[in-house]
């Protein structure tokens, strides 16, 4: 490939440009056209171009190729699926049927709460979610896209818990939906759906399994036709990266070629073919110069640091508690960017707030060798449920206890709230004596940390008129 058209290109335009008599000495005073006359400039201009829209590509693309990723390992079933794993093959649904225990190290920060829900689903015609009535049980079914924005919700808050009928309608589809199905039109031609049914604290969980059978998921073609059967398929799988230095953008061009570009996102993308990438040709390094090729190494260097920024952006400190207000992002790619990583399927702050704690009152981080009191002047002012659960902080599992209890929230059996309203949880390693055994919340002997659960939160949370507990070292 010859190298230097970029240079020579540039220059015969700086000579079209600035060469007349007209122009004078003036025109070399221009900051760009003496640039372009400089070929080690070039060169260099070709890699800062090449890495701020190689970071730019990142913090846009990172959703695109994470849920390329993890959808593929969603879809793929062991052979001894574990109670509390979710996975199914494509265009079915996978439910849990256990809550996570510390035995459990497949999630990090996995909730104690619900069921998790999972379907991943190739939209060849509008597909029908059908739902069971849940008789006020709390549940949730989030639509993500493939760039990980959430596009509808289905469940208590957003539609009821009624019996009820969904069609994810893909992008240009013409037809008529029958009476009493509900259409959600998607953006990309792949979705995932990811939910949760909530599990009271002790309950049978046999009412609840029974409950799942109810979710349905079929072509609308195939409605209301008795047994029915997904065919078996799977996602191609992208393609190797091993040795790719370059290997995101590799599988960034190959999500392009396999997914709808959002109209808002078009302009956006034209930039990046400057880099090799488009919706054609997929990740195209033969264009790039050794420099460009040098810029998107620092870039993916870079990417994630620009995109981890958005944590400090995104969250405020309240009473010591760290507060992600995730709500819809817009152009903030790199707060997109972090919660199709860190937060892949988190809910936004209408549905459910997570108030996380790392320290005590005095700064401190939390350590099982030291008691800890946590009091709520009133119950957590929610539509739906709360709870407090703990971590390890090493691994960010649950922690094993002797109780076996890894939560404390609103439907703990006995939970004990004073008569002033007030709930008080003792945090600490040893069981306590007396009273403050009912709402003991058992810690390990070394870090850990402590994650709120607000589902369905009043406005109160939401503004941040509601006043989070402190969590104090006991003496």
């Amino acid at each position: 490939m010859n190298r230097s058209r970029p240079f020579l290109s540039a220059l015969a335009l700086a000579v079209a440009l600035g060469a007349g008599p007209s122009q004078g000495a003036e025109a070399f005073a221009d900051p760009q056209i003496s640039l372009v006359m400089n070929p080690q400039k070039v060169a260099q201009a070709q890699e800062i171009d090449a890495y701020t829209l190689g970071v730019m590509a990142y913090t846009w693309g990172y959703p695109l190729v994470r849920l390329e990723r993890v959808l593929r390992t969603y879809t793929q079933v062991p052979a001894n699926k574990p109670p509390t794993s979710y996975r199914a093959p494509l265009n079915r649904i996978g439910w849990a049927t256990a809550l996570s225990t510390p035995a459990d190290k497949d999630m990090p920060t996995a909730n104690n709460d619900t069921l998790y829900m999972s379907a991943v689903v190739r939209l060849s015609e509008p597909y029908v979610l059908s739902v069971p009535d849940t008789a006020d049980r709390y549940y949730v079914i989030n639509v993500f896209d493939m760039y990980h924005d959430l596009e509808h919700y289905i469940g208590r808050r957003a539609t009821g818990t009624g019996a009820g009928r969904f069609a994810l309608v893909p992008p240009g589809w013409q037809g008529t939906l029958p009476e009493g199905v509900k259409a959600l039109p998607v953006s990309t031609d792949k979705l995932w759906l990811w939910g949760r049914l909530h599990i009271r604290q002790g309950e049978d969980l046999a009412p609840v399994l029974a409950l799942q059978e109810g979710f349905d998921l079929r072509p609308l073609s195939q409605l209301g036709k008795a047994g029915y059967q997904a065919p078996k398929e799977e996602l191609p799988p992208l393609p190797s990266i091993e040795g790719d230095d370059l290997g995101f953008f590799t599988h960034l061009g190959y999500a392009m070629q396999h997914n709808r570009i959002k109209t808002v996102d078009a302009a956006l993308v034209g930039q990046l073919q400057r880099i090799g990438l488009s919706a054609e040709h997929g990740f195209d390094r033969s264009r790039l110069t050794a420099e460009q090729l040098r810029g998107l190494k620092r870039a993916l260097a870079d990417g994630p640091l620009v995109a981890g920024k958005a944590t400090m952006t995104s969250t405020v400190l309240r009473n010591g508690w760290n507060v992600a207000m995730v709500n819809e992002f817009g152009y903030d790619y790199p707060g997109r960017s972090v919660m199709a990583g860190a937060y892949l399927g988190g809910n936004l702050a209408e549905e459910a707030v997570y108030p996380i704690r790392f320290t005590d009152d005095r700064g401190k981080p939390l350590d099982g060798q030291h008691p800890y009191r946590l009091t709520f002047a009133k119950a957590p002012p929610v539509g739906a449920f709360w709870s407090l659960t703990l971590y390890n902080a090493g691994d960010k599992m649950l922690v094993d206890n002797p109780i076996g209890r890894y939560k404390v929230g609103s439907d703990t059996p006995g939970l004990q709230v004073a008569a002033d309203g007030s709930i008080s949880i003792p945090i600490q390693h040893a069981q306590p004596m007396g009273e403050d055994k009912a709402n003991w919340l058992p810690a390990p002997r070394g870090g850990f940390y402590l994650l709120l659960r607000l589902y369905q939160p009043d406005a109160a949370i939401l503004d941040g008129r509601y006043a989070l507990p402190q969590v104090s070292r006991v003496q």
